[in-house]
């Protein structure tokens, strides 16, 4: 395990130990004693415990809070309902009472033809009387001018009685229009009530669906983003716990890479937390759109990482750190593998990169540099020939050379070298993590 490693152990340990004090102060021990005849038992409440607990029953309190806004809006509009309902009884009454006062000038109308009738029955009789006056005064001529005189007066009453039923008898008309309107009014205000009440009955079994259905939508969503954001969260582990196994940091490795960094700025916004159901999924969705993006930035490194070994069969000759010289045989540091392989063996690129050198340089005789990038390099030394230029952007596993013993060398080998921002690696570490890398 690195020293790096074991800084960042120790700092979660200080972290978490720092976390258990003031979740002891703010939840000191606890502790239940129960007696029972002779025997005493205890439960035990630990800080955490009763954080966890505590935790529960405000997440508790926050789900009720919010039922009951719910709940509480549904009621609005259910009054908002109740409201236009009791506008409909309002005008039904008040047409109730129009229809009251129309009955009432009916029977008005009905009582001034009763007395018309009656009065008509007065003077058919006084027109009976009339005419047998007329008959016992046929002799007397003032008598005959008299009855004349009572006729015209007579038929002009009888004109005046048929003026007056012809306008009660247009009046009786009128009113049964009226009485036929009002009729059709109060036919239509109930079938709007009705209709009205239907429709409330209707919506509230509508909302009842919607609400329903939004809930499953909203459980089978967040049960999606959970599930993908934990199989991110697996994934990412896995990527940095392979990283770290080939001895470099995931955060100075991610630091190196200039694709992965990008200028930022813009206004500062506060950042509101939106309780509602959709604005936590909304936030989760950020969460795992944040993982997504920081997992394409791992696979984008890692596949510029030289996991592979440089040669498709090879045994260790000398491996990485303090040796013997093989020449002068004095204690001296090596900075990378040496492979030994068939004669003639092809060298393969261990990642994809571009070719930063490519000839014969001193000790190390013919080599071969790669900057794969985020830092990274590697170096293949002691060729016996190179099939590839300065510049040229090899893939991985591509042929660039073959085995050789060119240089300060005792005989045919590959001297194998690994850099992160020109600090030797142990190729090693590469090679057993990439076997993690290529399982998956």
């Amino acid at each position: 395990m690195t020293d790096k490693r074991r800084q960042a152990m120790s700092f979660i340990e200080r972290v978490t130990i720092w976390g258990d004090e003031r979740l002891g102060l703010m939840f000191p021990f606890r502790q239940i004693v129960f007696r029972s005849e002779d025997q005493a038992r205890c439960i035990n409440f630990s800080s955490r415990i009763q954080g966890g607990l505590t935790a529960v029953f405000f997440g508790f309190v926050g789900w009720v809070a919010f039922s009951t806004s719910s709940v509480f809006l549904h009621e609005i509009q259910l009054a908002q309902k109740d409201a236009e309902i009791a506008d409909v009884r309002v005008a039904y009454r008040s047409l109730m009472g129009e229809v009251a006062d129309y009955q009432k000038r009916f029977s008005n109308v009905v009582r001034d033809l009763e007395s018309n009738q009656t009065m008509m029955m007065s003077l058919a009789g006084r027109n009976n009387k009339i005419h047998s006056d007329l008959t016992s005064l046929k002799s007397s001529r003032q008598a005959r001018a008299k009855i004349d005189a009572a006729r015209t007066a007579m038929t002009k009453q009888l004109d005046d009685v048929e003026v007056q039923m012809q306008s009660l008898a247009q009046r009786n008309f009128s009113l049964k229009d009226d009485m036929a309107s009002i009729d059709t009014d109060l036919q239509d205000a109930l079938r709007e009530r009705n209709t009205a009440l239907l429709e409330s009955t209707k919506m509230r079994h509508d909302i009842k669906i919607l609400e329903n259905l939004l809930v499953s939508l909203e459980d089978k969503e967040n049960s999606t983003v959970e599930r993908l954001t934990e199989q991110s969260d697996n994934f990412i582990t896995s990527m940095e716990s392979i990283i770290e196994m080939a001895g470099l940091d995931v955060e100075d490795l991610m630091a190196g890479d200039e694709e992965l960094v990008a200028g930022q700025g813009g206004p500062f916004i506060a950042f509101k937390v939106d309780e509602r159901p959709g604005g936590r999924l909304k936030s989760k969705l950020q969460n795992l759109e944040n993982r997504l993006a920081y997992t394409e930035s791992l696979q984008t490194v890692i596949k510029k990482m030289p996991f592979a070994p440089p040669l498709a069969g090879f045994y260790v000759t000398s491996k990485f750190g303090k040796r013997r010289d093989p020449v002068n045989r004095r204690w001296s540091m090596h900075y990378g593998l040496d492979f030994g392989s068939s004669p003639r063996a092809s060298i393969l690129a261990t990642a994809a990169g571009k070719i930063t050198y490519a000839g014969w340089k001193g000790n190390f005789g013919k080599l071969i540099e790669i900057d794969h990038g985020a830092g990274i390099k590697t170096r293949y030394a002691h060729l016996s020939k190179i099939t590839v230029k300065k510049g040229q952007i090899v893939k991985f596993s591509d042929k660039i050379g073959r085995i050789g013993s060119t240089g300060r060398s005792t005989g045919n080998h590959l001297h194998y070298e690994i850099m992160f921002r020109d600090k030797g690696l142990d190729p090693m570490q590469f090679i057993k993590a990439g076997r993690n890398v290529f399982q998956e």
